[in-house]
């Protein structure tokens, strides 16, 4: 249940589209409809509704004033420890090879820049978890040929057994 005007549960949804999903519930509860219903058509349920009607009549604009996670991760990756994964995955030399391969031979260069999960998450957020470099794709099976016999000396086989 995605909901009419909203991106889905768990979205942000601007104060715009709430103004608007504010306005079709009171319009539809004057109509006859119960709230619940009302804000079940749209996809919210009855206290999210009354949160954003608060929101609106107490400061007017309606915004969400969440910020995320106020908690410091001291061993999250830097800016500069990413670039310097993106640089050496792309080297000429680890461009086709995976962080499964990477790291490894890093390691036994005596070099450690992440683990491989992190290989992986810095490769994903730049869309290079792909094959890179030389890798040649996947190739599609070969089809295995059937053949039919309709008459003698048509098909001939062998058995190595």
């Amino acid at each position: 249940m995605g909901g009419l005007l909203l991106g889905g549960r768990g979205r942000l949804t601007s104060a715009a589209h709430r103004r608007k999903a504010i306005e079709l519930i009171s319009e539809a509860h004057t109509a006859g409809a119960g709230l619940v219903s009302a804000c079940g058509e749209i996809g919210i349920c009855l206290r999210t509704l009354k949160r954003w009607r608060q929101r609106l009549l107490g400061d007017g604009d309606g915004e969400d004033r969440r910020q995320g996670s106020p908690r410091h991760i001291p061993h999250r990756l830097t800016v500069e420890e990413r670039q310097r994964i993106l640089l050496t995955c792309n080297q000429p030399q680890y461009a086709a090879l995976p962080p499964s391969q990477i790291v490894p031979d890093l390691a036994d260069q005596g070099i450690f820049i992440g683990s491989e999960s992190s290989f992986y998450r810095v490769l994903h957020d730049h869309d290079q978890v792909h094959r890179r470099g030389r890798a040649r794709p996947p190739q599609e099976p070969r089809r295995v040929p059937r053949l039919r016999a309709t008459g003698p000396n048509q098909v001939w086989s062998w058995d190595i057994s």
